[in-house]
């Protein structure tokens, strides 16, 4: 029958457990033991019971192994701290020199401290400003055109809004004349109201 694995969890029970800790611990000692014997290695183990009872093996002695122990993390620590800090150095130093030749070429192609340089030079750096000089232009062509784009797209919106704008004017003034239509309509209705109404006083006062 197949066992199955068993579960890495801690021992509720004070009494197995104190058991299980006695049972391990000599088989870890004896392990550190055998270790340090057939491999001829430096071994220090340290044990420390749940009630705080130290348990100790050393195959030399613990202190010494402590010891070599810090000099080997110090060392370790150590090294790459010294291996970043002069790499960092270096990419200082490589940085001011490329920032010093920048410096240089900007002085060049400003027309400075060209004394010293030679016919080779000055060619290169004259290619390098009309280069510099032709993507210039292309940009300021590209600009310009764009904004021509604008301003045509500007043109369209308000010749939009001009044609609303006329839109509207002859509405109202088609409104302004429908009004005077409607005003006359009235006017003439409100004098043929009156001349009936003094044709019945009239036909009244006779009528008498």
């Amino acid at each position: 029958m197949v066992r199955g694995k068993t579960q890495m969890r801690r021992i509720e029970n004070a009494t197995s457990r104190q058991v299980t800790f006695s049972k391990r611990r000599n088989g870890l000692l004896k392990k550190a033991f055998e270790l340090s014997v057939l491999c001829d290695a430096e071994v220090a183990l340290i044990i420390f019971s749940p009630r705080g009872k130290l348990y100790e093996f050393a195959s030399s002695s613990m202190q010494e192994t402590i010891e070599r122990y810090n000099r080997h993390t110090k060392d370790t620590r150590t090294k790459p701290s010294e291996q970043n800090m002069q790499l960092l150095k270096t990419e200082a130093a490589n940085m001011v020199k490329k920032i010093e030749l920048l410096e240089v070429s900007r002085r060049k192609l400003l027309g400075e401290g060209l004394g010293s340089c030679t016919l080779e030079e000055l060619l290169q750096i004259e290619q390098q400003l009309e280069r510099s000089v032709s993507s210039i232009r292309a940009r300021k062509a590209q600009v310009f055109k764009e904004q021509i784009e604008q301003l045509k797209e500007k043109e369209k919106v308000l010749a939009a809004e001009n044609a609303r704008l006329c839109e509207k004017v002859r509405n109202w003034d088609s409104l302004q004349g429908s009004l005077f239509d409607i005003v006359s309509s009235i006017s003439l209705i409100q004098e043929t109201l009156h001349a009936c109404l003094l044709l019945s006083v009239w036909y009244a006062a006779v009528a008498r």
